[in-house]
């Protein structure tokens, strides 16, 4: 009997040295970066209100990637001064992989370089980009100007009398009305609003005369038979084919380079390796999965996945663009 507690003692005692050793290995294997993956629900901060194209866009991924992740991504909407809210609290969120967010480009990178901001571009490690937007220029359905030709002419007959809504002063699409009015040479006065949804409304609303936005975000006012607006112009090299009939910028003499919007997937600095690896791989199978490419393609978005290596080079390319363009478009 004795003999048999002592065998039986000693068989406890192994199974707990090889349990604790087991434990130790696991630890180890998660402190050097091993294998990451969710075992809650994952905060997603969007840095404009409900409704908007990242909203609607960031909606519409999430919903498609809780398949493969099997985890709820939650939607947290922060919006308010251009984009600083959120951002601010992305930047500041903990880095355990628990809060991702998106950010706007070159929104984003013209907020980081402003003196005083409260992050920058090293406030954010990339995940992957998600969408990527051409810019247009568009007024009511029922304006009197039928094409871009007529509205410069007009702003030029009228310096500074035609108004335009823009998501905030110096934000992406602020920025792609100064380039068509600094290309065009002419002068007009631009009204800062909360956010594209907002713009949008002041233009149908016949609070302004025209705006610039993203293909996406007036894709459903541009269909069905009562299309509340009229786009006049791509900020493209060439058109798009489901704008055909539209002219580009460079065609009529104006800003002849592409210039729109890339939304992107980012975490908080400090956030491991392993976990932007994990976020990195599954939004690539989510992207490119058949049901996800349909549900975007529905949704009027372009998807446009490039990997956290090539959107960490893309945010250094809207760097240097909000540094070398941007900058100078707002010069008195």
């Amino acid at each position: 009997m004795k003999m048999k507690k002592l065998i039986a003692a000693s068989a406890l005692c192994a199974l707990a040295i090889a349990t604790a050793a087991c434990g130790g290995k696991k630890q180890a294997a998660k402190s050097s970066g091993g294998a990451w993956k969710p075992e809650k629900d994952i905060h997603v901060i969007v840095a404009y209100k409900a409704g908007s194209g990242t909203d609607t866009g960031a909606r519409v991924l999430c919903k498609d990637a809780e398949k493969i992740i099997g985890k709820t991504l939650i939607v947290d909407n922060k919006p308010g001064a251009d984009g600083k809210i959120g951002w601010t609290e992305l930047a500041k969120a903990k880095p355990d992989g628990y809060t991702i967010g998106f950010i706007n480009l070159p929104t984003f990178t013209t907020l980081a370089l402003q003196k005083g901001s409260a992050f920058t571009e090293k406030s954010i490690v990339p995940i992957c980009n998600h969408l990527t937007e051409t810019s247009v220029v568009v007024v009511k359905a029922d304006s009197k100007w039928k094409t871009l030709k007529d509205l410069v002419a007009d702003a030029k007959a009228n310096p500074g009398k035609l108004k335009a809504s823009t998501n905030g002063v110096k934000a992406s699409n602020h920025t792609a009305a100064q380039l068509l009015a600094k290309s065009a040479k002419f002068e007009y006065n631009a009204v800062p609003y909360g956010g594209t949804a907002d713009q949008l409304l002041a233009l149908r609303q016949g609070e302004v005369d025209f705006t610039c936005a993203k293909v996406a975000d007036v894709e459903p006012l541009i269909s069905g038979n009562n299309p509340a607006v009229r786009i006049l112009g791509v900020f493209s090299e060439k058109r798009l084919d489901s704008l055909k009939d539209v002219p580009t910028l460079g065609e009529l003499g104006y800003y002849n380079k592409w210039y729109g919007s890339a939304r992107a997937i980012v975490a908080p600095k400090g956030t491991p390796d392993n976990v932007i690896k994990y976020y990195t791989d599954t939004f690539k199978k989510v992207m490119t999965d058949e049901q996800t490419i349909r549900d975007h393609k529905n949704s009027g978005l372009s998807l446009d996945y490039r990997d956290n290596k090539q959107l960490g080079e893309l945010i250094q390319q809207q760097l240097e663009f909000c540094r070398d363009v941007v900058s100078k478009l707002y010069d008195k």
